[in-house]
């Protein structure tokens, strides 16, 4: 009976099927139910992003809908020249540096052809040449011709020093002051002798390899900055014809105020006419190249006296087989420098005349240091006047003032 019961309250065998599936539906429905949630939480976040970034870009797109673009603009500009500008001055530096280099490399060379030739020629050494590895403040260089010994004379007695006091400028000063003359059409002649004698009894002469004469001024002065250059160290080379009187002193402390420029053509700057009628002074045979008739030079510095730094000078030897030479040599020094990034500086000291005008304004404090007469494009009778100019304009006489 007791049995009967226990079996009578057994499910169903039925009913126990039914279970099973309503379990294995349950958990397939935990499962997507699971499996929805999950991706509802890695969805909303990026659901969130995309909405917070469409947001911003509805305002951002709104902000610059009210911006005023020329400010935009502007900006953008002023950025883009920031960059050219410090881009411009890097290449300004690199292009600096390489022609320096250039330059250094330039000298070196131009110094071991020199020598070469010198060697080739048989030609002795200089007694200083020791003394001429030293930096110099400037070299000069008085342009002179074999009839000129008067003038040379003249010179030595007044504003050059000679013998010791030579050396002594060298050395204390770093001023190296030479007579330039090169050789006559027949080497080893009279004339070059008679120079030899000179060299000997002086030794205040730069020996160049050029033929003598008149229409060779240009390729004279284009010859002496070249071997000047291969035998000095200097900051600066200058040129002086040997009927000027030079104020040492004035000279050096006009140099001195430029001393710290690079390409620097320092002179008494003219622009004359271009003469193109044949037979008169300073006749230029290629006037045509300077446009119609009745134009002017270029600016450049008369022939008298002028100064050039030292990158100047090497540029010049460098180049001395390409350059062209006119018919005028200040006009040709003026058309070697006149595309160039050269700075011109007119100096009116440079082209004082002779007593009274140099007195006067030594007087005035504006003493000179270079005098002599336009009409004659020198001193006028220079050897006798010489003495006289320099008690007038010389050192001793400024100090006076």
């Amino acid at each position: 009976m007791g049995l009967m019961v226990v079996a009578s309250r057994a499910p169903p065998p039925h009913k126990a099927g039914i279970g099973g599936i309503w379990t294995c539906l349950l958990c397939l429905s935990s499962f997507c139910l699971g499996v929805a949630v999950v991706n509802r939480l890695w969805i909303v976040p990026d659901l969130v992003d995309l909405d917070k970034s469409a947001t911003t870009a509805g305002k951002f797109g709104t902000h610059f809908a009210t911006t005023n673009w020329k400010k935009v603009d502007a900006y953008m500009a002023g950025d883009m020249l920031s960059h050219a500008s410090k881009t411009h001055n890097m290449l300004v530096t690199l292009n600096k540096t390489i022609s320096s280099l250039e330059i250094k490399l330039a000298a070196a060379r131009a110094a071991k052809a020199a020598k070469a030739d010198k060697t080739a020629k048989g030609a002795a050494p200089e007694a200083e040449s020791s003394n001429n590895h030293s930096k110099k403040f400037f070299v000069m260089g008085i342009v002179t011709a074999f009839s000129s010994r008067k003038l040379r004379d003249s010179i030595r007695q007044t504003w050059m020093p000679q013998g010791d006091g030579l050396k002594k400028l060298d050395k204390e000063k770093g001023i190296v002051i030479r007579f330039v003359i090169g050789h006559s059409a027949m080497p080893g002649g009279v004339l070059d002798r008679a120079i030899d004698a000179e060299e000997a009894q002086h030794k205040d002469f730069l020996r160049l390899n050029h033929e003598e004469g008149y229409r060779e001024l240009s390729s004279k002065t284009q010859s002496y900055f070249s071997t000047a250059v291969a035998m000095w160290d200097a900051d600066f080379y200058v040129k002086v014809d040997d009927d000027v009187h030079v104020n040492l002193g004035v000279l050096s402390s006009l140099l001195s105020r430029h001393q710290s420029k690079a390409r620097t053509y320092i002179g008494c700057m003219k622009s004359g006419p271009v003469l193109a009628q044949q037979g008169v002074k300073y006749h230029e045979p290629e006037h045509w190249k300077f446009g119609e008739e009745g134009n002017k030079y270029f600016r450049h510095a008369t022939g008298q006296i002028y100064a050039i730094s030292k990158d100047l000078a090497t540029y010049i030897s460098i180049n001395r087989c390409l350059l062209h030479r006119y018919a005028n040599e200040d006009v040709s020094l003026g058309s070697w420098l006149v595309g160039l990034d050269v700075e011109h500086v007119d100096d009116r000291s440079l082209c004082c005349g002779t007593p009274p005008d140099c007195e006067m304004k030594a007087e005035a404090g504006n003493p000179c240091a270079a005098s002599f007469d336009w009409s004659c494009s020198g001193i006028c009778n220079s050897s006798k006047r010489m003495e006289q100019v320099h008690r007038c304009c010389g050192e001793a006489a400024v100090l006076r003032f």
